[in-house]
């Protein structure tokens, strides 16, 4: 509707005076998107509001005592602790009213009435009440505003639940037995007061006494504390476990034929066939995105595969999907061009992460000054004794292939998987007899016992379209040389000719620019800093020896973004991507056991020069 202001016309806002339009903004109320966390504060507020008045029987405006004196004590008893329990679960409620859920809206519309009702009957305000149905009445009038589905769950919920929820539990109920120390008898020590709460939450009576009726409140208040415990735990251990993301057969041979065609436009392509992915299609099902969902964060990796005209449509379907749970869509490691087309058709911004090291071919040589290191290190392992195969998968033989796999997982640094953007986590899949194997060579010395025989090292390169590949695992025996990883690389880049490859793509290194412009001649103060901060950080994540490593072989540097919604989602999305790749990683107790297999082989942390460099930032 179009409204005219000082004779001027504008569309549902007034464009008059300041404080004219800012009363229309309040008229018209939050906008849509913003209710579900306007919903969730207010639902904290009146928890923690719920929770005060069940445990300080004193916290209140205005008390009610025609209706409480009517009232049987235990009814008013019960009220006590329905005001906790309601507390507690709007609190447990907020973080999915904030984001949408359907099912969190259904229990807050449920549990607001019996607030409302509790604070009436236990001698409490009636602004608590009036605010608890006030609440409700939004919820009911906005219902169209929570629409998310429920997120899938996982076991080690459940214990987290139990541990959790019974520690604040535990907490809870030691104040509201001490919250009345003038009805209680005598001066129970510490110790009688924790098993007087221990016994309650069990629903038994404990030691401590209490006069005025205070033994129900306190009473109903500990049981129905550990109900809520035992019952929430319940809830989510017999849900539906969470379901390991899988790339069906079917969804890969369409990735597989969308590579054939398109493969060439991104080096990470390959990437997307990892089987603990998922992918949503175009309408047209020419272009797909594939994602894993970590910690609520739909993460995105790489470009969109396909065509490029129907990228557009694969990254609609992405982000109703990502919508409809509410999940934070986030794309990390995308190049320039998918970061323009990310940040166009969905509005969501953009964010130098870093950049890839791509080696052309006929470009590389290990003659002149800038090589003389890598020269030198080569020549030197190669009269140490060492020799080097580089082969496509499928000219291994049988014997061969195992040797390589057994051995790579044998000189694995983790016990558990490490890559997501940029590792493939497998070798040697009759889908991907086109991949690349370099293994070095050294004969046994006299009395030496290897398992391997003279296997010493192995890298794996996947395709990247037709004439390219990208490096995806870099292992070695530790007991060999240092610098199996260049002798590997400039085996593999002095066979490509022959194998017809003519670029490569190497390691991903994280702010290479920052490192780049602060280590120059006149860097500003604030360059510096940031380079400081990221040598820092380098002595956990290897940002810094990335670089370096990379760096030997001359490389062009391509840049790589990563696109989220907000500046406050960052911290939320780094830690996902960092659980991803496998860098942050839940206590063994905690952690899920995956539905499907785990995938043959691996990628592993990164190391320096002497070391091993994984492929995943």
């Amino acid at each position: 509707m179009s409204v005219r202001v000082d004779g001027k016309k504008s569309d549902g806002v007034p464009s008059g005076p300041k404080w004219l339009s800012g009363l229309a903004r309040i008229a018209r109320g939050p906008r849509p998107e913003s209710v579900p966390a306007v919903v969730g504060t207010v639902a904290a507020l009146i928890g923690l509001a719920d929770i005060a008045a069940g445990v300080i029987p004193r916290f209140r405006w205005s008390k009610v005592h025609s209706l409480a004196e009517v009232l049987p004590g235990s009814v008013t008893q019960l009220a006590a602790a329905g005001s906790i329990i309601v507390g507690i679960l709007l609190l447990m409620l907020a973080h999915g009213l904030k984001r949408a859920k359907k099912r969190a809206w259904l229990a807050a519309v449920v549990v607001l009435p019996i607030g409302a009702a509790a604070q009436l009957i236990y001698r409490h305000s009636y602004a608590g009440a009036i605010l608890s149905l006030l609440l409700f009445i939004y919820l009911v009038g906005h219902s169209k505003a929570f629409y998310a589905l429920p997120d899938p769950r996982s076991r080690w919920k459940a214990l987290a639940n139990f541990i959790l929820m019974g520690a604040f539990s535990f907490g809870l109920g030691w104040v509201i037995v001490g919250s009345h120390p003038k009805q209680m008898v005598g001066d129970p020590p510490v110790l009688e007061q924790i098993e007087h709460v221990i016994w309650g939450l069990f629903g038994f009576e404990g030691s401590i006494r209490y006069t005025g009726g205070i033994d129900y409140t306190v009473g109903y208040s500990l049981g129905a504390l550990g109900l809520l415990t035992v019952a929430t735990t319940a809830y989510l251990a017999f849900l539906p476990a969470y379901p390991a993301p899988v790339l069906t057969e079917q969804d890969e041979d369409k990735l597989r034929e969308l590579l054939a065609k398109h493969g060439e436009r991104d080096s990470l392509g390959h990437f997307a066939l990892r089987r603990d992915k998922s992918v949503v299609f175009s309408p047209s099902g020419k272009a797909a995105v594939s994602y894993r969902v970590v910690s609520g964060v739909m993460l995105a990796s790489g470009d969109p595969i396909g065509d490029v005209e129907a990228w557009p449509g694969a990254i609609e379907q992405f982000m109703e999907l990502a919508k409809r749970h509410s999940w934070t869509p986030a794309v990390a490691g995308c190049s320039e061009t998918g970061g323009e087309v990310w940040t166009r058709e969905t509005g969501l911004d953009a964010l130098e992460m870093g950049d890839e090291a791509i080696v052309d071919v006929a470009d590389f040589s290990l003659s002149g000054r800038s090589m003389r290191n890598v020269r030198q290190m080569v020549k030197r392992i190669e009269r140490n004794g060492y020799s080097t195969k580089v082969r496509r998968v499928g000219d291994l033989t049988p014997e061969e292939l195992e040797a390589v796999q057994k051995a790579a997982n044998a000189w694995r640094d983790t016990e558990d998987e490490r890559g997501f953007s940029m590792a493939l986590g497998r070798i040697g899949d009759p889908k991907d007899l086109d991949a690349i194997i370099a293994t070095a060579h050294k004969d046994p010395e006299e009395g030496e016992d290897l398992p391997f025989g003279d296997l010493r090292a192995m890298q794996h390169y996947v395709p990247w379209g037709k004439d390219g590949s990208s490096l995806e695992l870099m292992r070695r025996d530790r007991s060999a040389d240092p610098g199996m990883n260049e002798l590997l690389i400039v085996a593999f880049l002095q066979a490509a000719p022959e194998l017809k490859i003519k670029r490569l793509s190497l390691n991903f290194a994280f702010f290479r620019s920052a490192l780049e412009r602060g280590g120059k001649l006149g860097a500003g103060p604030v360059v510096r800093i940031q380079r400081t901060v990221l040598i820092f950080l380098s002595r956990w994540f290897q940002i810094e020896s990335l670089y370096k490593f990379n760096e030997k072989f001359r490389p062009r540097w391509e840049p790589r973004f990563i696109v989220f919604p907000t500046s406050r989602d960052l911290p939320r999305i780094g830690f996902a991507m960092m659980q991803a790749e496998g860098f942050l990683e839940l206590p063994r107790l905690l952690r899920r056991r995956p539905t499907e297999p785990k995938p043959e082989l691996d990628d592993e942390g990164a190391l320096a020069e002497q070391g091993e460099v994984t492929r995943a930032a």
